[in-house]
């Protein structure tokens, strides 16, 4: 699934490319890909021609794109939707389902998605920020994140400080594999229970959390296969600096101990077992 990372390049690439553009012909080729737009194919096709992309925005996973007319698309990638920039004359893709027009003549916009579980639709009055995706809580590299609320809002929770770092509602943006480098980069098991970090415990993992983003965005995000890539088809290469995720039984860049892999909530955690010890059943807090 991609992450902050992934979603951030893309809006990156898609800002270049679409901002200012006006869009004169859209074509469905998959009705999954629009299933979160109620109207319907036929709607979805005319509401947005003629109208002219302003920005491309995100927010946590999700992007949308504002419209002079005052609403949106919003866009999620699912776990293998891509959104490439292909010359007109350009071959369709085995898996595409969306594709955009432009009155300029230039590159087309085109939603491809092998597992149709992304997919677009459009926010009636969402330009500033969809109504659909404004419960979710910004991500630690939006200007306007509060730290301090941030903090006390993790701390006054009675969970696990991974579970913490993946709820949506909480901070948004960092999913398995970010929250697996950050909490190895802070020493800490994804375990330990929040109400036991102490305030300055949980900024330093903040400022870790900040550290393995930024770091992602900048290689472009995470690319185990060919499903994630940027708007012109390129892969990240943020996997060749992971030092937690997906290395079972590898030695530890810190201290040399295996990396381990534990199960967690239908998927996998990876961390050191001497840098990131389990936490004990009555924990002492973490300073």
């Amino acid at each position: 699934m991609p992450e902050l990372p992934e979603v951030e390049t893309v809006r990156q690439g898609l800002a270049k490319w679409v901002a200012g553009r006006t869009i004169t012909a859209v074509e469905v080729h998959h009705p999954r890909a629009i299933r979160r737009h109620l109207p319907g194919d036929a709607h979805f096709a005319s509401v947005l021609a003629g109208r002219t992309i302003l920005d491309v925005s995100r927010r946590g996973k999700y992007l949308w794109l504002p419209l002079d007319s005052g609403d949106a698309i919003i866009g999620h990638l699912g776990m293998s939707g891509q959104l490439l920039m292909q010359p007109t004359d350009a071959p369709d893709e085995k898996h595409l389902r969306i594709r955009f027009s432009f009155t300029d003549g230039g590159p087309q916009l085109r939603f491809v998605d092998q597992r149709t579980f992304g997919g677009l639709s459009v926010s009636e009055g969402g330009a500033e920020l969809p109504d659909e995706i404004s419960h979710i809580a910004r991500d630690p590299m939006d200007p306007l994140f509060d730290d301090e609320a941030f903090v006390a809002r993790l701390r006054g929770r009675h969970t696990e400080i991974k579970r913490a770092l993946l709820d949506q509602t909480l901070i948004s943006g960092v999913g398995n594999i970010y929250a697996d480098e950050a909490l190895w980069r802070a020493k800490l098991h994804g375990a330990r229970p929040t109400d036991q970090l102490t305030r300055p415990a949980v900024k330093r993992l903040l400022a870790y959390v900040r550290e393995v983003l930024g770091e992602a965005i900048v290689a472009g995000g995470t690319s185990f296969d060919e499903l994630y890539v940027d708007v012109n088809g390129d892969s990240g290469y943020f996997d060749r600096s992971l030092n937690a995720y997906g290395r079972e039984d590898e030695p530890c860049r810190r201290c040399g101990a295996p990396i381990r892999r534990e199960h967690f909530m239908n998927r996998s955690s990876f961390s050191c077992p001497r840098c990131q010890p389990r936490p004990r059943s009555k924990p002492s807090a973490v300073r």
